[in-house]
């Protein structure tokens, strides 16, 4: 979608002398179509001039390339030009809403970016000594005492990229715990069935089996499977609160007590924590290890493959384990101790050759000091809000998966209001794109039939809202007036239409071949 057309009225109010409607018009009609830059034209050509090479090549040898580079050959301005032109056809949250559910896809204040490319930050090399970053070493020992604040946990291991690294940091930290005390024979990690899928395949990596949790009727832990369950075979549990449901766990301190009762240790996914972040801390519940994404609560930019961070903070019980490097406070100030020596003998390891994502450490730190914590507990309150808004303003139209009651950051849907109309989950969700939306998180969590997960976040203005809320409405109404033609062949107006996501998950097209010979540029 273009700019000039995001979150376009869905019924338009005038039409235009030529017999369309005026709101169809602008930045979409000038969307040019863009092939791969390895199809454009410009083998021959090249957009720098390099002179001669004053030294003969001899001396290489063998390591004299024998073929052309392969690299089509573009001036300046085509490339710009291409380049813009790809970003016009992706979505982001500098355009408009982006509802991802579990994934707080938040606005990242400038001043963040502003931060982390000072230079004393943005040039430094993690190779060199420490006394030549002390000011990096102290702003990671601020980030880590925020950190253990928010939580009300004692430690905190910064090292961890993302989530799914924090998890495997937690859970290694737990059977750390279990070998030092000689209990060995816990091998089995109980996991809720509403869980992120990285939960059981973190626990399969480490070498445990996993026992799913069974889940209430109102989509939380049901108390009893937990408590049948547990036993001198359990190593932990691994819950996530506000659960993928978007819910609270209501009853998570007895199953914190539950868990201890049975000698096992509790893990809590942090995926969440933005709808709880100075509202509620997760060492008050009894967790012993949660990780926290920064990339999400804390508003640095993710996805794309990262980079990420998921520092990961641990009760009492499990700081002794936590992995290496530790930063410490000596006679000559912070250092970071890299050996699993002193007071961090009982550390499980590395997670990483280095220390951390530097970058998401300032913009983490940035975004905590603008907001304060008075800030932050506002962050909770308005993804909340919105959220139950979202929740409120559709819920006449679309089921809400879970109706009694408020959700907690985002608003989860079924497919139940659908039945009957000849239109699916994946079908509501194309057809968001031509109103200039980004679909919400389809077909998860996977104990909710055609679930539609919604996450405002707290970025949203009410106005805002009230925008995606009316496109909403109108495809509903659309879909229950049978118009089902509409959305079978969604989306229309977008660059490119609906792919076959089937096969394209299978058999992907990973690497650009050309259909027959064609000349190179010259190297």
């Amino acid at each position: 979608m273009s700019m000039n057309s995001v979150g376009r009225p869905t019924t338009p109010q005038a039409e235009t002398a030529a017999g369309g409607f005026a709101s169809l018009t602008g930045g979409r009609g000038l969307l040019q179509d863009e092939a791969l830059i390895f199809e454009m034209g410009g083998w021959q050509k090249t957009g720098v001039d390099l002179p001669a090479a004053s030294i003969s090549a001899d001396e290489l040898g063998d390591l004299v390339r024998s073929n052309p580079i392969g690299l089509p050959g573009l001036s300046e301005p085509e490339t710009m030009r291409h380049y813009v032109r790809l970003s016009q056809k992706n979505h982001a949250i500098d355009l408009a809403l982006y509802p991802l559910g579990s994934c707080t896809m938040k606005h990242n204040p400038r001043l963040n970016e502003k931060m982390a490319r000072l230079a004393g930050f943005a040039d430094i090399h993690p190779l060199q000594p420490q006394s030549t970053v002390p000011g990096a070493l102290e702003l990671m020992d601020r980030l880590a005492r925020w950190l253990k604040t928010l939580t009300g946990m004692p430690a905190v291991a910064l090292t961890p990229k993302a989530g799914a690294n924090g998890e495997l940091c937690g859970i290694l930290a737990i059977q750390a715990a279990h070998r030092a005390r000689g209990d060995e024979a816990r091998k089995v990690v109980l996991v809720p069935t509403s869980a992120h899928g990285t939960n059981p395949a973190t626990a399969a990596f480490v070498g445990y089996s996993v026992r799913e949790i069974a889940q209430t009727d109102d989509g939380r832990v049901d108390l009893a499977d937990l408590e049948a369950k547990l036993g001198p075979d359990v190593a932990a549990i691994m819950v996530t609160n506000p659960n993928t449901c978007g819910l609270f766990e209501r009853d998570i301190v007895e199953i914190a007590r539950l868990t201890h009762a049975a000698g096992a240790y509790f893990y809590c996914d942090g995926a969440n924590f933005n709808a709880i972040v100075g509202r509620v801390r997760p060492g008050d519940l009894g967790v012993d290890a949660m990780h926290i994404n920064l990339h999400k609560t804390f508003s640095t930019p993710h996805g794309g493959g990262g980079p990420g961070a998921g520092p990961v903070v641990l009760s009492e019980a499990l700081a002794a384990y936590a992995p290496t490097p530790w930063l410490t406070h000596g006679p000559d100030g912070l250092i970071l101790q890299e050996e699993a020596v002193a007071e961090a003998a009982g550390a499980f390891g590395r997670m990483s050759a280095f220390h951390g994502q530097m970058g998401m450490y300032v913009r983490a730190y940035a975004y905590m000091r603008s907001h304060g914590s008075d800030g932050l507990r506002q962050v909770a309150e308005d993804a909340v809000l919105n959220a139950n808004y979202l929740k409120a303003r559709l819920g006449d139209l679309m089921s809400p998966a879970f109706p009694d009651g408020p959700c907690m950051h985002e608003a989860l849907f079924d497919d139940s209001w659908l039945e009957g109309t000849g239109v699916t989950t994946l079908d509501f969700a194309k057809a968001m794109i031509d109103e200039g939306f980004h679909p919400m998180t389809m077909y998860f969590p996977l104990v909710v039939h055609g679930a539609m997960l919604i996450e405002p976040t707290e970025t949203e203005s009410k106005q805002e809202l009230d925008r995606f809320v009316t496109a909403l409405r109108a495809l509903a109404e659309a879909a229950k007036a049978g118009d089902a033609d509409r959305f079978k062949g969604a989306p229309h107006l977008a660059p490119l239409r609906r792919l076959d996501e089937t096969l394209a998950a299978r058999k992907p097209k990973l690497r650009w071949r050309p259909e027959g010979p064609a000349a190179m540029a010259a190297e």
